[in-house]
């Protein structure tokens, strides 16, 4: 499918994902990923500040309120937990996490994942988006995630590499 893949290798296409558990037979998946020189404590912590924005293009996902910049102390994610913050209102639910590991959600009719993968020193953060949708839409629905995705993966890469300059090499592994 057209837009189904970006910075993936095929190991992380074929493992599992928790989002794969609720949608059994997707017309729509998509494998997203980047590979962030950070501590995957690190990685995760930025992923669990999702909760508090969508850290993608702001002006379009987030009324052009700035997702923050700024490492916040957020609880681990539960089940039932609000995803994430858009549109000045919670948006999406949390329905599986592994602690420090892997973040599910559904949001807009779509179920994602979030793995934090060690590799090496660096992590690898792969994020797997399922759906059932209309076979003719679900290219169009995979190259619309594919921009707001890699911007949101972009950024958390970012945000999460400076966070670790700031702690210091040392504790990376």
């Amino acid at each position: 499918m057209i837009g189904d893949r970006w910075g993936v290798c095929e190991a992380e296409v074929r493992r599992a994902y928790g989002c794969d558990a609720f949608v059994p037979r997707p017309t729509l998946e998509a494998w997203r990923g980047v590979t962030v020189h950070a501590a995957p404590a690190t990685v995760w912590a930025r992923v669990r500040q999702m909760r508090l924005a969508p850290y993608s293009y702001d002006l379009v996902d987030n009324l052009g309120r700035r997702s923050p910049r700024d490492r916040r102390d957020v609880p681990e994610p539960q089940v039932g937990d609000p995803f994430t913050r858009a549109f000045g209102r919670d948006q999406g639910r949390v329905v599986a996490v592994d602690p420090g590991r892997e973040l599910t959600a559904a949001i807009m009719g779509a179920h994602l994942s979030y793995a934090v993968l060690p590799h090496g020193g660096d992590v690898r953060l792969v994020l797997k988006v399922v759906a059932r949708t209309r076979r003719w839409l679900a290219p169009a629905l995979s190259v619309g995630d594919l921009v707001m995705a890699r911007k949101q993966l972009l950024t958390l890469k970012a945000l999460a590499e400076a966070d670790q300059r700031q702690t210091g090499a040392t504790s990376r592994r």
